[in-house]
């Protein structure tokens, strides 16, 4: 619930045109978001099968359509690039080893994983599929050879990205034959440039529009993993309240931490770590370590039994 809420103010300022962007808030930008928006929901209140699944597909094509006729879309990413491109190893140099470098990227690397523990329970809910810690960490193992992997190919390194979690809970389709196809294309459109490229033309407020049922549908999510907490605790009441309150006071505050050393904002920052670490220390003070009231009643208890 964590991940979609600090997310949503990214749909929104896409929404709007793009954080900083010059026509931010323009009637038109927020048209097209909410018309894309609207367009989703309509095809799938009104749609069934494959149509109904591909909604969010949908509904960027139509946004991106009727951008055009806005004079939003730029066509100049599209003309520049190449039709065919072959990898070129370590583009920027090769590898260096820096101390300082390695811890830094090490605690992005935890921060990553700390998302993407959520990603992977809110996908074993979706997915009706009790997550072990074995699959944890394969998880986590794939995410490591794809940083790797993806530093050969001088790309950013990989996470799971959290609107997925929105798109198979939209779409419902829940098979990895998608995850093998989307690769394959995924690929194919790394040698050819000049297709990926028209990706890049979709406006962002026509993004923000999609991201905003994407997003939401994460949140949706984690509230339906809440509903198997007990809500009679007081103690659980608690955890929740501050686990949300700091990641989102964090995602709309983010300068807050501003004058502590810049090595460690890396984890404050980000709002999915604060919320996340929040959580997991409340929980581990009130549901883990036990209170001496508590031990005093599983004494009797064991008494009882004996």
């Amino acid at each position: 619930m964590i991940i979609g809420i600090t997310l949503i103010p990214v749909a929104i300022n896409n929404l709007g045109g793009g954080q900083g962007a010059a026509d931010f808030g323009d009637l038109n930008n927020v048209a097209l978001g909410f018309g894309t928006l609207l367009f989703i929901i309509f095809m799938y209140k009104f749609s069934t099968g494959f149509v109904r699944s591909i909604s969010i597909l949908l509904g960027l094509l139509v946004g991106t359509f009727a951008a055009f006729f806005l004079g939003k879309v730029d066509f100049s990413s599209v003309v520049s690039a190449n039709w065919l491109h072959m990898p070129h190893f370590f583009y920027f140099g090769t590898p260096t080893f820096n101390v300082t470098a390695i811890i830094t990227m090490t605690l992005v690397a935890i921060v990553s994983l700390v998302e993407s523990t959520g990603v992977y329970y809110a996908l074993g809910e979706i997915t009706d599929k009790e997550i072990s810690e074995d699959d944890l960490a394969r998880g986590y193992r794939a995410e490591g050879l794809a940083i790797m992997i993806g530093g050969l190919f001088n790309s950013f390194p990989y996470t799971a990205f959290s609107q997925n979690v929105g798109l198979i809970q939209l779409s419902g389709i829940k098979t990895r034959n998608v995850i093998y196809t989307t690769a394959g294309i995924l690929i194919f459109i790394g040698f050819v440039p000049k297709i990926g490229a028209f990706t890049t033309i979709i406006p962002s407020s026509v993004l923000g529009g999609a991201m905003v049922a994407m997003f939401g549908m994460v949140i949706a999510a984690g509230i339906k993993m809440l509903s198997k907490v007990d809500f009679a605790s007081q103690e659980n009441l608690l955890i929740i309240a501050c686990s949300v309150g700091m990641g989102l006071g964090v995602t709309v505050v983010p300068e807050l931490f501003a004058q502590i050393p810049e090595s460690f904002q890396i984890l404050t920052e980000n709002g999915i770590v604060a919320g996340s670490l929040t959580a997991i220390f409340l929980n581990i003070v009130f549901n883990i370590v036990p209170t001496k009231g508590k031990v005093k009643e599983a004494r009797i208890e064991g008494q009882n039994v004996a």
